[in-house]
């Protein structure tokens, strides 16, 4: 059995919100660069280079990508051979709350949904914790604005509505968007489980690499279909207009009821941050 001390975890996660904030991930960045030499439309490709340049001044700068720091959306995977020495959830917190603050990053966290008062620190943290095979621990910091978290939807179709069903309602969703979540955006898309799993596997969906489709060949192609669709919105960068509405799009499923057919696609905006540490 294999120990990791509480305290290393804290200091994981308050670093992690850090660099989250202040790093797009590289596939973002890449799929950014990407879009700004194939797009058409003079304004758009003129304002992905503006997008651009804000991410180069916050690397320069160590600053945040965004105004809006987000909520901390923690993904843990915890191996199975592994004790957490201390308070696991209460070490995690600490770190959003240090990290926060020593990151200088915005607190947008109200403790209760409708009296609204600021918890001035960040936290709770969204913890979502996965028990896995081993001794390792995997911590990943996804911070969610909530521009785009707002357009974000889940329906409970039916099973006959079927794959055109669900293709119908993510581009629905994404027509609805706009250019309130800050486009170009990156849709997570989950399809099954039930009404709790499936906005999980929307969220999960935004964790992998946007170069990486789903290795379903099935859902692959949806994937690329859907991002296709999207993009012929015209919604463009910002809502300019142009052939870039998404850098990217993921599915991730799970079994269902012969009933049911869940969906949810969770909204993403160009400043889709992720960070991992291993421990």
């Amino acid at each position: 059995m294999r120990e990791i001390k509480a305290q290393a975890v804290t200091e994981a996660v308050a670093a992690l919100c850090v660099r989250a904030n202040n790093h797009l991930p590289p596939d973002v960045q890449a799929a950014l660069e990407k879009a700004q030499k194939t797009e058409p439309w003079p304004l758009a490709r003129e304002t992905l280079g503006l997008l651009r340049r804000n991410l180069d001044l916050a690397l320069e700068q160590d600053l945040p990508i965004c105004q809006d720091t987000g909520m901390a959306c923690v993904f843990v995977e915890l191996g199975q051979e592994v004790h957490i020495a201390g308070d696991f959830e209460a070490a995690v917190n600490e770190g959003v709350r240090r990290g926060y603050g020593e990151g200088f990053l915005r607190k947008s966290i109200v403790a209760d949904p409708l009296r609204r008062a600021n918890t001035g620190d960040n936290t709770p943290a969204a913890l979502t914790l996965r028990l896995v095979p081993g001794s390792g621990l995997r911590i990943t910091v996804a911070p969610k604005g909530f521009g785009s978290e707002n357009m974000s939807r889940l329906a409970m179709l039916k099973p006959s509505d079927g794959a055109e069903g669900v293709e119908r309602f993510v581009l629905e969703t994404a027509r609805l968007a706009g250019p309130n979540p800050c486009p170009p955006m990156v849709l997570g898309v989950g399809i099954g489980g039930s009404f709790d799993k499936v906005a999980c596997l929307a969220k999960k969906a935004l964790l992998r690499p946007l170069a990486a489709p789903n290795p379903d060949p099935y859902y692959a192609e949806m994937e690329a279909r859907l991002l296709a669709g999207v993009n012929a919105l015209g919604t463009g960068p910002q809502g300019f207009g142009g052939a870039t509405t998404a850098l990217g799009l993921a599915i991730e499923t799970a079994p269902t009821h012969v009933a049911g057919l869940p969906v949810a696609v969770n909204v993403s905006c160009h400043a889709t941050r992720r960070a991992t540490a291993e421990l």
